[in-house]
């Protein structure tokens, strides 16, 4: 039997994922449990024709809260290099807000840190060079570091030194031994990825000056607990944070969250520059009050969540099957990973929407993990005209519908799911 997922150094014989029992930050071993979304394929193994003919690999997506530091985490690791290496399909570049996010964060670092040609900035998780090559322009030194051949290719092509590796204690220290200390270490949306999280942020310090910060960036608990974003909830995530459980993980390594910023980005995220010196500004100290009248740390906070995505999937289910029994068509907007976590987990198959498109060249011609809705360009909404678009990259909602003014010339219309279905 072929087993879709399985890599070349990844046997049938060997565990593809394993399942924690204690907090993957402070090794607590009482985890509560709050939300269990089933059994999922991984929500970026998109797949070819010949795939479909094969057996995909799911696993359990379960979501706890560690009461002892905060952190919220899903109980299943699945091996990373089924998850990151092989035929990775994300390309930061093709986002243009993504792009003019990371030009605007680059060019503030240079002015701020007075970066130069002897500074060196290192990014972690560096894709195809997105952000990297906004220093390289500026004369400034880079290195990435990346584990999937696809967009560390790319990154070279354009300019951007990148090691095709996973970042580690060990690889740090390797780093650090051949001259390799960053002025500046970005790591924008990895630290959710991580399993081993002590020894990613060990790695952090090792590599980081005395005078260096890192400036990472991560989608915040909060907001998606307020605005319903369950999507963004799937196996490459395994982390989900506040600032408290940050500002706990990164002290335990000699790293202090000494700044944060709320940016739109992804739903609403944070922002953390992060110092070997503590220098805590009003912002950190406000938010971790905040987070502590809230009661962010105890399940109470959570508990009314599970009940709520059920009622969003009631709510979705039944305006799509209303549209299709008044002999609409539907279409959908986004091959990402939140994509298919919502499509697997409320069902909606090839009955309720067509097809889906994606601007991702990387992506058009394949199908989407479990429920297999095909993948094609954008053009497609202009030349088939579906009634209804289901939005489902809606953190890049405003984007979209400025890119699909011919589809919304026609008399198309977009439905945006969460945090409950309404029509644009």
């Amino acid at each position: 039997m072929t087993v879709l997922g399985m890599s070349a150094t990844t046997s049938l014989d060997e565990a593809p994922s394993r399942t924690i029992d204690r907090c993957r930050s402070c090794g607590h071993a009482e985890l509560k449990l709050f939300l269990d979304l089933g059994v999922t394929p991984l929500a970026d193994r998109l797949l070819s024709r010949a795939d479909l003919l094969c057996e995909e690999l799911e696993f359990p997506l379960q979501v706890a809260l560690c009461e002892a530091c905060g952190l919220v985490q899903i109980t299943e690791t699945v091996e990373p290099r089924i998850l990151f290496a092989d035929k990775y399909p994300y390309y930061s570049s093709f986002s243009p807000y993504i792009l003019a996010h990371s030009h605007a964060n680059a060019q503030s670092l240079i002015s701020e840190r007075g970066l130069n040609a002897s500074s060196l900035v290192i990014e972690l998780a560096s894709n195809d060079g997105y952000l990297l090559k906004n220093y390289v322009e500026q004369g400034i030194p880079v290195l990435g570091i990346d584990p999937a051949d696809g967009p560390a290719a790319v990154a070279r092509a354009a300019g951007v030194e990148t090691l095709t590796d996973f970042f580690t204690l060990e690889l740090a220290h390797k780093l650090a031994a051949t001259g390799h200390k960053a002025d500046v270490i970005h790591a924008n949306n990895v630290l959710a990825h991580v399993a081993d999280l002590n020894g990613f942020v060990a790695g952090v310090r090792v590599l980081l000056k005395d005078t260096g910060v890192a400036v990472i960036e991560t989608p915040y608990l909060k907001t998606l607990i307020d605005e319903l974003e369950f999507d963004t909830i799937y196996h490459e995530h395994l982390c989900y944070y506040s600032v408290t459980a940050l500002d706990k993980l990164f002290r335990r390594h000699g790293l202090y969250v000494n700044r944060i910023q709320h940016l739109k980005v992804h739903g609403g995220s944070l922002r953390l520059h992060i110092e070997p010196v503590e220098d805590v500004s009003r912002s950190v100290a406000a938010q971790l009050e905040l987070e502590a009248e809230l009661g962010l740390c105890s399940l109470a906070y959570f508990e009314a969540f599970a009940e709520r995505v059920a009622r969003l999937q009631t709510q979705l289910i039944h305006m799509l099957e209303e549209l299709r029994r008044d002999g609409r068509s539907i279409a959908a907007y986004g091959a990402a990973a939140k994509g298919a976590t919502l499509v697997n987990v409320f069902g909606i198959d090839q009955n309720l929407v067509d097809f889906v498109v994606d601007r991702n060249t990387h992506k058009q011609g394949k199908f989407m993990p479990g429920q297999h809705l095909p993948i094609y360009a954008p053009e497609a909404l202009v030349e088939r005209r579906p009634d209804y678009v289901l939005l489902l990259a809606w953190n890049f909602a405003e984007e979209v519908v400025k890119q699909q003014k011919d589809y919304l010339a026609l008399g198309g219309k977009f439905i945006v799911p969460s945090p409950e279905p309404r029509v644009l």
